[in-house]
């Protein structure tokens, strides 16, 4: 090992998006102020480290995708230590601290570290130090903050108390070790994600603390004359401060321009979910008139030449481009608007400190400048905390540079949460704001994530349309905001609707014959199956779907794929199916009028509507929403769920629908059981368990 044995404590990350490396990575570069040394590996590296004879304290991050799984890299090691035949105590030499990441909005919160977390405790491993939850629905940094200052103190016991009990002969008692009674003495941290709890205030003021470079040589500037603080203005006490600001992340790419020419890298390469298809779109059909709030529109992909395999309620990944203008933009801020065609080597800068340095595995070691900012880079992400204080060293106007510093520091942190969190700001908007701020390409490609494909819900069934794959989305509006001046489009929605614009408003040239080929445009796209959202495997149980909007799109994939198999198979015994769905206004924005068709035809039992927006003469208001219409149904809800043995499936948004569709259904089982509602709570969970109650949802 490079590191002290005794200093020296094993870091492992499992990360899906790059956000568990880059606080590991922050843990890393604290470490050696502290006097202690990290050694740090990707949780899939099995080979680089052994759990099974580590002596020194283990910090794991890891963070939670798809229905609260473990990230893609962290699925070996899931799967090893999930072995039953390891006995009980087979990890009871391991000290342990564990970080987990995830989001409120989803389901199964942090369901991958505690998946992790459970099983090293079924397995004997003890906890040096508190398990931290951290939730990026309100800010990932309100408790991975305050859990990296307590860590040190828990390092530094966890490996006092280990070095002492080495050098205890047999006749020493290690209860009676001072230092012992000290470890269990350890403060709690309380990591709730619940703002409130957390008095980040109270962590500026310690004059020990070495977690943050203590900033003693900063000009305060005088505060602005605005009495109200906004992305470019601070008002007392941040203006006042002395700030504590991270680390300055040490450098570690370079770029050389290259002036022979050739190819860009296929977008294949870019992926390391599996293989990719590129696909003709077919068809394209706006489903909501003209004046609806939002515009929903639905697409179909000819897969019909390739391997693509689906079943209905799957999903699928678009491998899609940043907005050319956007990327124009930034070369031109960038001082690159000449040079965006030229090839450029993407390597790792000599002599770099940063530990374990290597090229980002999305970013092509050959390419132009415009293919890394088209293809390859999140530019559209919230920049993270370290992103800003290396933009600080970027920075020339002193002002700019305070401000910066200030939304970087743990004094500005409700100002980082408003006016770029929850603001949604990009790097854009920074520049725009802070215009002496001139970064190179090497500094975005080390900050700015990797550019994610876009998931999205198959809307067909192969058995009822062999050959084509429909998709439904609306079009995402970011609206403009103090933050943000300009409004934008979605990134893969917008490019989609600008791509399959011809489609939707064919002109003359693309009405004959030769027009129509030149016309058709393809897209990339990979499988991303749904291991859960899928029909029962026995079509006579009954079920239930809750889709309201563009959650009704994988529904209608069931009922194509049911309405088929009545077709081929007259003699099965088929369940009865319930469609509960609900828009704005039944003349704007009712995706699917031909519902009806699959009511008429017996694949669909029964379909319940409903229109929040549309006003009504009736003496009694009709329902607004789908929970208001499953309360109207309670007893046959309750009948399919507890005496048929049904399925309950909900799709769509998140914060404004499942949560309160999971509450009505609560109701329905307390009133319908005639049980308290903590039971009826745990009826629900019972049925989440047995994959009866099954959720494709969003935020």
């Amino acid at each position: 090992m490079c590191c002290e044995s005794k200093r020296r404590f094993l870091l492992l990350y499992a990360t899906q998006k790059g956000q568990a490396k880059a606080i590991a990575e922050e843990i890393w570069q604290q470490a050696g102020a502290h006097g202690l040394e990290a050694d740090m590996h990707c949780i899939s590296e099995m080979d680089k480290y052994n759990l099974e004879t580590e002596k020194d304290p283990v910090v794991i991050v890891i963070s939670t995708t798809g229905t609260g799984d473990p990230p893609d890299t962290a699925r070996k090691f899931v799967k090893k230590i999930q072995d039953k035949t390891l006995p009980p105590d087979h990890f009871a030499h391991l000290q342990y601290g564990l970080l987990g990441l995830g989001d409120s909005e989803y389901m199964f919160f942090c369901n991958g570290g505690r998946t992790v977390d459970r099983r090293l405790q079924e397995l004997g491993a003890q906890h040096f130090y508190d398990t931290g939850l951290a939730d990026d629905c309100v800010g990932l940094e309100l408790v991975v903050d305050p859990w990296i200052d307590g860590l040190w103190l828990a390092l530094k016991e966890a490996l006092q108390l280990q070095k002492e009990k080495e050098g205890m002969n047999n006749a020493v008692d290690a209860a009676s070790s001072p230092l012992s009674t000290a470890l269990h003495a350890v403060h709690e941290l309380n990591l709730s994600s619940e703002v409130q709890n957390l008095k980040l205030e109270d962590e500026g003021t310690r004059g020990s603390d070495v977690l943050s470079q203590k900033v003693d040589d900063i000009n305060l500037v005088a505060p602005a004359r605005d009495t109200e603080p906004s992305l470019v203005h601070s008002v007392p006490p941040v203006s006042q401060s002395a700030l504590n600001i991270p680390v300055l992340p040490p450098e570690y790419i370079e770029l050389q321009f290259q002036e022979a020419q050739g190819e860009n890298p296929h977008l294949s390469s870019l992926i390391s979910e599996g293989t990719t298809f590129e696909v003709p779109v077919t068809k394209a059909v706006q489903l909501t008139r003209e004046d609806a709030i939002k515009t929903a529109l639905l697409l179909e992909l000819d897969i019909a030449d390739t391997a693509f395999e689906y079943q209905p309620g799957d999903a699928f990944c678009v491998i899609c481009p940043n907005n050319v203008s956007e990327v124009e933009e930034l070369l031109h801020i960038l001082g690159l608007s000449e040079k965006g065609d030229d090839f450029v080597c993407v390597k790792v800068k000599q002599g770099t400190k940063k530990k374990g340095a290597s090229r980002p595995q999305h970013i092509p070691e050959r390419s132009t400048l415009k293919f890394i900012l088209m293809w390859c880079l999140e530019i559209r992400a919230i920049p993270k905390k370290a992103f800003l204080r290396a933009l600080v060293e970027c920075t020339s106007d002193a002002g700019e540079k305070r401000r910066l510093q200030e939304l970087c520091s743990r004094q500005g942190a409700s100002d980082y949460t408003r006016f770029i969190r929850d603001s949604n700001v990009c790097l854009l908007d920074l520049l725009h704001a802070f215009p002496s701020c001139k970064p190179s390409l090497s500094l975005l490609i080390e900050h700015l994530p990797k550019l994610q494909a876009r998931s999205y819900s198959v809307s067909s069934s192969n058995l009822y349309q062999p050959g084509r794959l429909c998709f439904v989305f609306n079009v995402v509006e970011f609206p403009a905001s103090p933050s943000r001046p300009v409004s934008r489009k979605g990134v893969c929605t917008g490019w989609l609707a600008e791509l399959i614009a011809p489609l939707l408003h064919p002109s003359k040239n693309t009405l004959d014959t030769k027009g129509e080929s030149s016309s058709i445009e393809k897209i990339s796209i990979f499988p991303r199956p749904n291991n859960a959202f899928h029909l029962p495997a026995d079509p006579s149980v009954p079920f239930i779907m809750v889709g309201p909007g563009t959650g009704i799109s994988p529904f209608i994939g069931f009922l194509q794929h049911r309405q088929k198999l009545r077709e081929q198979h007259p003699d099965w015994v088929f369940g009865e199916t319930w469609l509960f769905f609900g828009c704005r206004h039944q003349d704007r924005d009712y995706l699917f009028k031909q519902l009806r068709c699959f009511l008429e035809n017996g694949t669909l039992t029964h379909l319940k509507v409903c229109f929040s927006r549309d006003s009504s003469t009736a003496e009694v208001a009709p329902p607004k929403y789908v929970q208001d219409v499953l309360r109207l149904c309670a007893k046959e809800v309750a009948r399919v769920l507890l005496k048929d043995g049904g399925f309950f499936y909900v799709c769509g948004d998140k914060k404004h629908m499942a949560d309160d569709v999971s509450d009505a259904v609560v109701d329905i089982l307390s009133m319908e059981m005639e049980a308290d509602k903590l039971e009826a709570m745990k009826i629900l969970a019972v049925l989440r368990e047995a994959k009866r109650y099954l959720q494709d949802v969003w935020s």
